[in-house]
């Protein structure tokens, strides 16, 4: 946090003081000479990290209230700026106030204009700022602090008015509701205690009368003026300050007033000054007069400590992040450790176990692939079931069919495929991961009075309710008899055979996946 410097710029010199935690340390004063300039350049030197805070306390300072249509954002900003203008046509250091809207259907907007008028006397200072660099917050005025003293005050007074002491002159504010309205500076002739007490009384009459003829406040409206005192002096004030019927006076303790605020170190006098740059370093107004040209530097200001912040914020979840990875690196190094030992205590029970073992004619790696083998053949192993089922329903409706053998075969997947070419010559589709084969022999009696075209008729229908199976392949490897189409089939063939039983021989291969 950069160190807070006020400079508190009165009519007869500058003061600069180094605000700290409620404390207010002098550094210096500057008069208004070519030598004091220089000193006071001397002494920005050095505190170029320093955030400054100006406050001028001059009788050269202008007000107007002034009414402004219903506006937002930079038309409001733009108007503002004209009236500005207008009543303080050269003035350099100029503010604005909201004082509220009215309630009428317009909702018109009341804006206090407010304006530092003497440039020649504050250019000097400012110019010294501007060349050393440092950062300007901003430039105000003890009478924009008065509403800030009375919300510490506890005032809620309607209207009232508002009289304090710096150096030699004193400061009278009229507020409404909390708002600042007028303001005047009076020099301070006699700094006694009952001097004090009889400016007091003549300058709140003074005040009163003012607004009375500007018609701020009625002729009978009764106004209270609130006296901010040293301890010493209040029961002068007291004896000099008597209520009327319009004016009633009431006095605040300094010494109580600056325990309240924070200030660290009490005033010895009747002099306000030092609290209200308390009241500035500690709750600065939000309106001040310096332009933004003025106030580059703490703009600037603003801006790299919104990137240190950011930065800050990054770096703190970096840092949050890695120690939540940090975190569960441990939590997994932890629960590895945990299964390597589980482990070492498993591997040495099973080595214990595996003691306890008769000893084998062989090695655990061999007989771990004789059971890897047998798990092969077991999974690769078939069942002539289905060929046999299927070839049951086939020889339902013919019973003249007598079954001589079956020769069921299981083929391995590598060598199905490689059996693509059948015994016929004739090509095949690839086999399935197992091909299962039943090659049936059998016979057909029909009678000593059947025909060879009988026989024949037996078998198609055979053959027919064996291929209605999709998922058989029926291949006829022998015949019952010789019908290829250089013979000629004659009906005394029966005879010539002494009648014997026609044989014949099918294979039947199971198609998967059909």
């Amino acid at each position: 946090m950069p160190a807070r410097r006020l400079l508190y710029l009165s009519a007869h010199q500058l003061t600069a003081c180094l605000w700290h935690a409620g404390t207010l340390s002098d550094e210096g004063s500057f008069d208004f000479t070519e030598d004091g300039r220089l000193r006071f350049l001397r002494y920005l030197e050095g505190k170029r990290k320093s955030l400054f805070w100006l406050l001028a306390n001059v009788a050269d300072e202008g007000f107007h209230v002034e009414k402004i249509p219903f506006l937002r954002g930079d038309d409001r900003k733009a108007v503002i700026a004209r009236k500005l203008g207008q009543h303080f046509f050269s003035a350099t250091l100029t503010a604005s106030l909201s004082l509220g809207y009215e309630k009428s259907r317009r909702k018109d907007e009341r804006v206090l204009l407010a304006a530092l008028t003497n440039n020649e006397f504050f250019a000097p200072w400012l110019a010294a700022l501007a060349s050393s660099g440092v950062a300007l917050a901003g430039v105000h005025s003890v009478s924009m602090l008065g509403a800030t003293l009375l919300r510490r005050l506890a005032v809620a007074d309607e209207r009232c008015l508002l009289l304090t002491i710096q150096d030699q002159s004193i400061r009278q504010s009229y507020l409404e509701k909390g708002q600042l309205q007028f303001s005047r500076l009076s020099p301070l002739p006699n700094s006694s205690i009952g001097g004090i007490a009889q400016t007091f009384a003549a300058e709140a009459r003074k005040l009163q009368q003012y607004l009375v003829s500007q018609r701020l406040i009625s002729r009978q409206q009764p106004i209270r003026a609130c006296l901010v005192a040293h301890p010493q002096a209040i029961s002068a004030i007291q004896s000099t300050c008597v209520d009327s019927d319009t004016l009633s006076f009431a006095i605040f303790d300094l010494e109580h007033c600056a325990q309240h605020s924070g200030l660290a170190t009490l005033p010895i006098d009747s002099r306000c000054d030092r609290l209200l740059l308390h009241l500035l370093a500690s709750d600065p107004p939000r309106s001040q007069f310096a332009n933004d040209q003025q106030r580059h530097g703490y703009h600037l200001w603003l801006v790299r400590s919104a990137l240190q912040g950011a930065g800050v914020v990054a770096l703190a979840a970096c840092l949050l992040w890695a120690g939540k990875q940090a975190y569960d690196a441990h939590q997994v190094n932890q629960e590895v450790d945990l299964l390597v030992s589980e482990t070492a205590l498993a591997r040495r029970r099973y080595d214990e176990i595996v003691r306890t073992f008769p000893p084998i004619a062989t090695s655990n790696d061999n007989l771990r692939r004789v059971i890897d083998r047998y798990l092969e053949v077991e999974r690769s192993a078939g069942s002539p079931d289905y060929l046999w089922r299927e070839l049951g329903r086939a020889l339902g409706p013919a019973p003249a069919i007598e079954l001589d053998a079956l020769d069921w075969k299981l083929m391995p997947a590598a060598a199905a495929s490689r059996s693509l070419v059948g015994d016929d010559g004739k090509g095949r589709a690839p086999a399935a991961p197992s091909d299962e084969t039943l090659v049936v022999r059998g016979s057909i009696r029909l009678g000593d009075d059947s025909n060879p075209r009988q026989v024949l008729a037996v078998f198609n229908r055979f053959l027919d309710a064996l291929r209605r199976n999709p998922q058989l392949e029926v291949e006829v490897q022998q015949q019952p008899f010789d019908v290829e189409s250089g013979k000629a089939l004659k009906g005394g063939d029966a005879a010539a055979g002494e009648r014997q039983p026609r044989a014949f021989r099918l294979q039947l291969r199971r198609v998967s996946g059909a």
